[in-house]
Order: structure tokens, then sequence, then C-alpha cells
């Protein structure tokens, strides 16, 4: 693990950490296995797409504050 955040979104969660895993997508295959530390849950596509962009802007230091907080709902996911 180098420590590299991969920031994207689904409506399966767990699918598509599956589909990185297994080498499906050209960004993600050179920097497998993948860990899935947080997930977030928005109402629409719309919102998601905002909610997308503001994560690509964050730094590790967000990311980290991101993974403790609240808003992680990633153990339903497990």
């Amino acid at each position: 693990m180098d420590g590299t955040f991969y920031k994207g979104s689904s409506t399966d969660p767990k699918k598509r950490l599956l589909q990185h895993n297994d080498g499906q997508s050209r960004y993600t295959r050179t920097k497998i296995p993948w860990s899935l530390v947080y997930v977030e849950e928005v109402a629409s596509k719309k919102e998601m797409l905002i909610r997308e962009r503001k994560l690509k802007r964050g730094n590790k230091d967000y990311f980290e504050k991101l993974i403790l907080s609240s808003k992680n709902i990633y153990r339903q996911f497990l």
C-alpha cells in the first residue's frame, strides 16, 4: 500500500471494489490491492457528482479526517 486514496462513486461500493482489485480499471490496476475505507451516502446522482468533485480536490489530511468521521458508513459494506 502506497498511501494513495482512490476517489470514486458507485451505487454498489462492494462490487466496485472487487472490480478494482480484479484489474478492471486501467488507473487502479497498478496499485492492487485496494481496501474500502470510506463510504458516504448521498440523496441523488447530482449530489453524488458534486461530492465526488470535492473529494477529488482533497488532500491526505482531509481523507484521514473523513475516515474517522461519523459520515463514514463503510462498515455496513464489509
